[in-house]
């Protein structure tokens, strides 16, 4: 197995409009992530993922972009961005941006032309189309409610928008349209960036033809089934790579909706041809509903260990996984999967962490931050929960109070409200008024308060990325090989890791309940060393008891 950077490091990531605001104005922004450097610095983690911080009208908080070499004015200037990245490589800390290249904002000067006229030579950087009997060309759906489909009038033609209608598919079936962005890649690597994550990168490629895909009993059909994994995206991002990405020592890592195992095997492949890794949604989507993701089902731990296994087990040797359990898009895992408190956030970030794979760590998920009581409609910015909110009811398959309640549990908005520095007014996060609410707990959950207390999730979570990063610990951490241990078990997360004779056994109780635990014959030792644990050191035995959410790691010869 080749080692690199990437594959020791752990990421950060940053969603900018809500770290940290410095000029008051209720938007966090690039000055604002400076003066928290050495936080992140710190804290251990050695590269940031900064959510987009383009030129962008807002619709969709950034993933909607107007100029890909200028920087949205809330968020600063191109100097604020140097200055910035320059900062970070004084503290050994990389900088990936976030690619957004499967739509732009209608407000791009592409979309502007294309929509124009018929005739204008970027008409055909978009995905244009007759109506097919006076409506819709098919019944895709959008991935924030209603059609996929915006109906021009200038030009009495349709265009294609998986996402907002003010998101415009590229169309990259176009050469020119892959030439202009490879450009574009090329320019920001010039300026010293060290990698890219890529939005919805699957989707870049649609099934030949857009034909109808399975409605699942919804309003439209949804658009991934004619999206994802298309027919030419590996060969697209092998362009890429040949052309951008093989001259260059980055970081790249695809958001794939819908990948397999097997796709991925070709997405992260171990030759290197398209990216270093994949992030995958089917962990992340075992407590949706039959119809969609608006519901309260708890995270079944069996499926989970099942999956995330599988994931380990079947890419070691032939790609690289990416571990998260938190992003822009996800509620706060310690609201997911654990009970909110302290112990169960330092229990799910032990199990996660010590997996083979490239940890991520998303903003105030290291203070344990939680799921947020919006309450109304009103206080939700996320255009997905806005717009399912006013479907659903309104065409009257979900009454409001019961909806509101799975929004509440589901949302994005609750990854998305301001960091919690310190118990200040808001949080510490600005002087001005928050673009959207600030968690009411911050005065007990912030940053200021963790970082003097040892006992904190802060602390716990600096001691697990100091273990992966440590001369003694990198290789088996980051590099063993994984096995899981009692898959059965409906409360307890346990596995081994291996790397050239040595061994490490992780226990993880993912239940807020005394439980008993009796490790597998097959796991031996004589001689057992606690690496870290969430509870008072206790003696290793056969049969352990664990303690409500005690996540323990020994290495074991």
């Amino acid at each position: 197995m080749n080692k690199t950077w990437w594959k020791e490091s752990v990421v950060y990531q940053i969603y900018p409009r809500s770290f940290c605001d410095s000029n008051g104005d209720g938007i966090g922004d690039l000055k604002g992530i400076q003066s928290k450097l050495d936080y992140l610095k710190e804290l251990g983690i050695n590269v940031i993922w900064m959510s987009p911080v383009y030129k962008s009208p807002n619709d969709d908080n950034g993933y909607d972009i107007s100029d890909y070499q200028d920087i949205m004015t809330e968020f600063g200037t191109m100097a604020d961005f140097d200055e910035l990245l320059a900062a970070a490589h004084e503290r050994g800390i990389r900088i990936v941006m976030d690619l957004v290249v499967n739509h732009t904002s209608d407000e791009h000067p592409w979309f502007i032309e294309s929509r124009s006229s018929k005739e204008n030579p970027k008409r055909d950087y978009y995905i244009w189309r007759e109506p097919v009997d006076g409506h819709e060309p098919n019944n895709w759906g959008s991935a924030f409610s209603g059609s996929a489909w915006e109906w021009d009038e200038k030009t009495q033609m349709y265009y294609l928008h998986c996402f907002s209608k003010k998101q415009p598919d590229l169309n990259w079936e176009n050469p020119k349209v892959r030439d202009d962005v490879f450009a574009m890649m090329d320019w920001w690597c010039q300026k010293g960036i060290d990698g890219f994550r890529m939005d919805v990168i699957s989707m870049i490629s649609k099934k030949e033809g857009l034909p109808d895909v399975p409605t699942d009993g919804g309003l439209y059909g949804n658009c991934m089934y004619g999206t994802c994994n298309g027919p030419h995206v590996h060969e697209y991002l092998q362009e890429m790579n040949q052309k951008v990405l093989s001259k260059y020592d980055l970081m790249t890592v695809g958001e794939c909706a819908g990948v397999t195992i097997e796709e991925a095997k070709k997405y992260a492949n171990a030759e290197g041809t398209e990216l270093n890794m994949v992030f995958q949604f089917e962990h992340t989507s075992l407590d949706s509903g039959t119809m969609d993701k608006w519901c309260k089902k708890p995270i079944p731990l069996k499926e989970l260990k099942e999956n995330l296994s599988k994931w380990e087990t079947e890419l070691e040797g032939k790609a690289w996984n990416s571990l998260y359990f938190c992003n822009h898009d996800q509620p706060r895992i310690v609201s997911r999967l654990g009970d909110d408190s302290p112990l169960s956030a330092k229990c799910i970030a032990t199990v996660l962490h010590m997996m083979q794979g490239t940890p991520y760590v998303y903003q105030g998920e290291e203070l344990g931050m939680t799921n947020c009581p919006f309450g109304s409609i009103e206080n939700y910015r996320d255009l997905e929960s806005i717009n399912a909110y006013h479907e659903l009811t309104e065409a009257g398959l979900r009454q409001p109070e019961e909806l509101l309640e799975c929004i509440a549990y589901k949302s994005r908005d609750n990854a998305r409200t301001p960091m919690q520095w310190n118990s200040g007014k808001n949080g510490g996060f600005t002087e001005g008024t928050p673009w959207i609410m600030v968690n009411p707990n911050y005065k007990e959950i912030n940053a200021e308060q963790e970082l003097a207390d040892p006992d904190s999730v802060f602390h716990y979570y600096q001691q697990l990325i100091a273990l992966r990063r440590s001369s003694i610990w990198s290789d088996i951490i980051v590099y063993g090989h994984y096995e899981l241990l009692a898959p059965e078990d409906p409360q307890v997360f346990a596995y081994t890791r291996e790397y050239e004779g040595r061994k490490l056994l992780v226990i993880c109780n993912l239940s807020a309940e005394k439980v008993s635990f009796e490790i597998p014959g097959s796991v031996s030792w004589t001689q057992a060393d606690r690496l870290i644990g969430n509870y008072e050191k206790q003696e290793l035995s056969i049969k352990t008891e664990l303690r409500p959410w005690e996540a323990e790691v020994w290495s074991i010869l």
